[in-house]
């Protein structure tokens, strides 16, 4: 079925007028990131054109999609904003609280006794406000909405980093924290610097080995994890139109390790095939009617380099599989040189266990071409050499690739298939190790491979490929092994070689489901009750930050100096975590405690100067003493600092324990969106080299707050111990709107005194 059909019919028919008149004030052909940005202005019709990288617009997103470890703080939030229902067509999916341990039926059954409260809370809020609710082993969230939500030229936001996977839809889908999800919530507009535009041809035809995978583990090498911060990545090229729908969204979702804001592919036919195939075909009947829209213009195509800021070439006839990592996914090692580069960096040849699927790499396509090097494991008589995991990526897929066979062909190689969630992809995995510290390797198909991440050991080397490249190799159990070139031994000696893998784009017998998990919310929700146990360690009513004093900060301690890598898994662990994201005090026991503290290249330990005596202590517990005396405190951190996830945790937890101000060489996006709406100073060193005057016993003034306005950098001086001072520039990004929440004390407490106002005029 088609959901929130009048929506899209009207996001159409409004489309060809907002995209001539954007034609006009931009004055030059329009690629399709700016059609479906000009589209869906908060204002309506555009009368200026925006500056790429620079311009601050605010945007109507259509919808808002939320995952139920993020929901719980975004619905916490929106339960504060005073509104009776949401004024979007929104969703929560559970997908994150299920941890993979056993196989998918008792992983999930354990999930619902232990998560009871939690899952009867988003779906009682979302009940209450107009939300659709997918339960648990529905499916994870970003196929989920591929398979219902996503339509070309659409805009959505998602509290979560892959968000993007949309794109593989047409859609302009970005993910965002929680806060920002409650302003589009609420109707209000939705804040966004118009970002840049990075072109990527695709010539020639995937084949063989190669994936769509491996698309953007090649760009992911060439940009790095921040190349693409503050821009849209946007496919185009006959390898683009030769590709799957579902190969496309999973090069937009892996573009979120790039730092890009979103990846977006033109309409086309394999688009249109998807859509019908997901009973979807009154949305590929109304995308036809306006196909002129939903890619850019001729004169783009044309001559490329001179509409996007940045353009990258790739030929699919040439280009290899690939296999990225460790510990970073923009490691990118053709598969012709990995072997030598494992052996030349020492890393762990033998493979432990190889896991596919997660949002990533879940389609049919992709358990159809793993399942393809899965079964001559079985009829060459191979013996499988690592563990090996399958993770549907929703009800859906699985039951339709249960009902085609393919699971028992997994089975049949010893795979355990696991629930339809997110499990090992977030570190919700409990691994069975004999040790759980100790350096081995893994090779998933997910898409973020941090150190920790998977199963919480930092000697895990966590290598990405696609869903065959990672069946090879479990099959082999040698990350030296090149299932393009090199052979394996069967049992009875033989020597072997893996035939190319084949897969199918769309199941031959239609899609099959008995229950999706869809659960809709009633008409009129006024009369439902949220309820939240005070003494529950798993749930918190939140109480607003503290507005702004009106002055400069003064004599602030300095709380950890992290030394390179900080990503929200290092600011805001997952995995055991996951259990409190909607108890802030709780959860807030694990800030920071991933980072590593630069004056001692420990984690978890820094100086604490307030306690009897100077004494080293943990991050939280640091800033809960300092908290305790009223001293406010400052972190500093190194580059892309907030990389990876959307979880405004990262931002929420400092902000709880008394933070003012965070300062890095560089911010990652979404993090430093997340930081300013919680009432945060996200501050930039103007010298970079100014970090290495940081002190681990200074105190720290920001200056010039009093006149806090766009563009005009503030300064802080720093107090070492030895009574020298140093007095550095900050610079911010902050605009007049965003100054205002920080006024506010965040946010959420702004459109609270926007909706008391009105509430107030109403009465009158």
């Amino acid at each position: 079925m088609a959901f929130d059909l009048e929506m899209i019919q009207a996001v159409y028919a409004g489309m060809g007028a907002r995209i001539e008149a954007a034609r006009a004030a931009v004055g030059r052909p329009l690629t399709l990131t700016e059609k479906i940005l000009y589209a869906h202005l908060y204002g309506g019709q555009v009368t200026q054109a925006f500056e790429r990288g620079v311009s601050y617009v605010d945007f109507a997103p259509d919808r808002v999609a939320m995952q139920d470890a993020t929901a719980q703080m975004a619905l916490l939030q929106f339960m504060q904003a005073g509104k009776p229902k949401v004024a979007v067509p929104s969703t929560v999916h559970c997908d994150h609280l299920i941890q993979a341990q056993n196989g998918a039926d008792e992983d999930l059954a354990v999930a619902n006794a232990e998560n009871k409260e939690v899952y009867d809370f988003l779906a009682s809020v979302s009940n209450k406000y107009g939300i659709g609710f997918w339960k648990p082993g529905a499916g994870i969230i970003h196929q989920v909405v591929l398979e219902n939500y996503a339509f070309p030229g659409g805009m959505m936001i998602g509290t979560d980093s892959h968000t993007p996977n949309a794109g593989g839809l047409g859609m302009v889908a970005i993910g965002v924290g929680g806060a920002d999800a409650v302003d589009v919530m609420a109707g209000m507009a939705w804040e966004l610097k118009f970002p840049k535009v990075i072109g990527v041809k695709l010539t020639g035809k995937l084949s063989g080995w190669t994936a769509p995978k491996d698309v953007i583990l090649k760009v992911a090498g060439i940009l790095t994890v921040k190349g693409g911060t503050g821009a849209i990545v946007e496919y185009f090229g006959e390898g683009a139109e030769n590709m799957s729908c579902t190969g496309k969204a999973t090069i937009c979702n892996m573009g979120a390790e790039i730092g890009a804001t979103t990846s977006v592919f033109a309409y086309d036919e394999s688009m249109a095939t998807y859509l019908r195939g997901t009973s979807r075909g009154e949305i590929a009947d109304l995308a036809a009617g306006v196909a002129q829209h939903l890619r850019a213009d001729d004169e783009v195509f044309a001559d490329p380099a001179k509409y996007y800021d940045q353009l990258i070439e790739i030929n699919l006839d040439e280009l290899e599989p690939h296999v990225n990592g460790p510990f970073t996914p923009d490691a990118a090692w053709p598969i012709s040189q990995f072997a030598a580069a494992v052996r030349e960096h020492g890393w762990p040849e033998k493979l432990e266990v190889g896991l596919i699927g997660s949002c990533t790499n879940s389609s049919y396509e992709d358990i159809t071409r793993a399942a393809s090097i899965a079964k001559q494991a079985v009829t060459k008589g191979l013996t499988v050499n690592a563990e090996f995991t399958v993770t549907p990526g929703s009800e859906l897929v699985r039951y339709t690739v249960q009902r085609d066979g393919l699971l028992d062909t997994f089975a049949e190689m010893g795979g355990v298939v696991l629930a339809n969630a997110c499990g090992p992809c977030i570190g919700q995995w409990a691994r069975h190790t004999d040790d759980p510290k100790r350096k081995n390797s893994i090779i998933t198909s997910f898409n973020r491979n941090f150190a920790k991440r998977n199963d919480g050991n930092p000697n895990t080397h966590a290598f990405v490929a696609s869903p065959e490249i990672v069946t090879a190799f479990a099959i082999a159990g040698d990350l030296t092994f090149n299932p393009l070139t090199d052979t394996l031994t069967t049992r009875d000696g033989q020597q072997v070689k893996l035939d190319e893998p084949r897969g199918v784009e769309m199941p031959p017998q239609g899609y099959a489901v008995e229950d999706a998990g869809y659960q809709a919310p009633v008409v009129d929700g006024s009369g439902v009750q949220v309820v939240v146990d005070p003494s529950s360690d798993r749930l918190e009513l939140l109480e607003p930050f503290k507005a702004w004093e009106g002055t400069d900060l003064h004599g602030l301690r300095l709380l950890i100096k992290a030394q390179g890598k900080c990503t929200t898994d290092h600011i805001s662990m997952a995995g055991p975590w996951l259990k409190y994201r909607g108890h802030l005090d709780n959860i807030s026991n694990n800030m920071l405690i991933g980072a590593t503290n630069c004056f001692n290249g420990e984690a978890n330990k820094v100086r604490d100067y307030v306690s009897q005596g100077v004494t080293y202590t943990t991050v939280p517990q640091a800033a809960r003493n300092y908290k305790s005396m009223g001293i406010g405190t400052v972190v500093v951190g190194d580059e892309n600092y907030g990389e990876g996830s959307s979880r405004e945790h990262a931002a929420m937890e400092p902000r709880h324990l008394g933070v003012r101000a965070i300062i890095v060489k560089s911010f990652a996006r979404i993090h430093e969106t997340n930081l300013k709406k919680q009432g945060m100073l996200a501050l930039t060193f103007a010298n970079k080299a100014d970090y290495d005057l940081i002190e681990e016993g200074d105190t720290i003034d920001i200056i010039g707050l009093t006149s806090f306005q766009p563009g005009q950098p503030l300064q802080a001086r720093l107090h070492h111990e030895d009574g020298d001072t140093d007095l550095i520039t900050l610079n911010h990004t902050y605009n007049e709107g965003q100054i205002e929440w920080f006024k506010a004390g965040s946010a959420l407490n702004l459109i609270r005194l926007k909706e008391a106002g009105a509430a107030q005029l109403s009465q009158k």
